[in-house]
């Protein structure tokens, strides 16, 4: 098990890099979507995860504010035709979905890690111990 602490934002960033929250080191991902259950590196169980729809709302969020800004600012400015919205912000929509996904997701998994949510308690009161100690 792992001896490493890490600030929220710290456990953040990690995530979002698709690294382990706990060290940094190993790789939270052992396919595009599905987390892995143990860090190669440090040992920390993942596999309490329960990030559920909470990536998906997000990026899309993020994804659904970006293109709809750009298709006010591309009909307001310029009013081009209906095609060039779609040979536009669609592929763009698609790669900024893809893009995000699995680091949004990441970071969901670093935040759950890191406030000890769902089965992840066990492993922050034994970090917090360490500390402590």
């Amino acid at each position: 098990m792992s001896s490493h602490t890490s600030s929220f934002w710290q456990s953040l960033s990690r995530g979002f890099r698709c690294r382990c929250p706990s060290c940094g080191e190993g790789r939270s991902f052992r396919a595009f979507l599905k987390v892995s259950d143990t860090c190669s590196a440090c040992g920390e169980e993942l596999h309490h995860h329960n990030a559920d729809d909470l990536p998906a709302y997000v990026v899309v969020s993020l994804v659904g504010h970006f293109v709809l800004s750009a298709a006010l600012w591309m009909e307001v400015g310029y009013q081009p035709a209906y095609w060039v919205f779609a040979a536009t912000l669609l592929p763009a929509a698609i790669v900024m979905t893809l893009g995000l996904i699995q680091p949004v997701k990441g970071a969901i998994v670093a935040l759950q890690w890191h406030m000890g949510l769902d089965g992840f308690a066990r492993a922050r009161d034994r970090r917090l111990s360490k500390t402590a100690a």
